[in-house]
């Protein structure tokens, strides 16, 4: 394989046409010169007030916000605190209704209580009242019993032992008893 060399050659005279490296009118002087320029423009078109100006609106903006958020903590601070005495308010009404819940269903309790004697007493009253009445018309039956008998008894006694001669005497003592009274 054979060896192939290439060599350049710089002259000095086409960097010397440009006004070269070390030059006063090279790259670098044009680019700090289209920055000055820049700079200078905007510092003449008032660049930095617009910016502030901006800014300050920016934070007029953020003032106001921070103001509103701060009324609305207030508000909501002040809710906040009508809704707890709400809430207490609220609890005691409650407390307040148990008790006369409770109140009422003791008065019904006792009432009912009241009303459960009384009945018992009042049926009591009944029962002995039946009792009493079968009694009486036990009582009564057994009279009417006890006079029946006595009558049939009587009247067999008298059937067997009176004849006609004692069915007189009789007749006269009951009309002598009667006249004398």
């Amino acid at each position: 394989m054979a060896n192939t060399v290439a060599t350049v050659e710089h002259s000095a005279a086409p960097a010397a046409e440009h006004g070269g490296e070390g030059g006063l009118f090279g790259a670098p002087f044009f680019i700090s010169l289209a920055m000055v320029v820049i700079i200078v423009g905007l510092i003449w078109k008032k660049v930095p007030d617009a910016i502030g100006k901006a800014l300050d609106s920016k934070i007029d903006v953020i003032r106001q916000q921070l103001a509103e958020a701060e009324t609305l903590r207030k508000d909501a601070e002040a809710l906040k605190t009508e809704y707890e005495k709400k809430a207490k308010a609220a609890d005691k009404e409650a407390a307040s209704i148990v008790e006369r819940a409770r109140h009422e269903a003791d008065t019904i309790v006792a009432q009912a209580k009241e009303n459960a004697e009384a009945l018992v007493e009042r049926r009591q009253r009944i029962a002995e009242d039946k009792i009493a009445a079968e009694e009486r018309a036990a009582v009564d039956k057994l009279r009417a019993t006890a006079a029946d008998a006595a009558r049939e008894a009587a009247a067999r006694i008298i059937r067997e032992r009176v004849d006609a001669k004692a069915d007189e005497a009789l007749v006269g003592d009951a009309i002598k008893s009667i006249s004398g009274r």
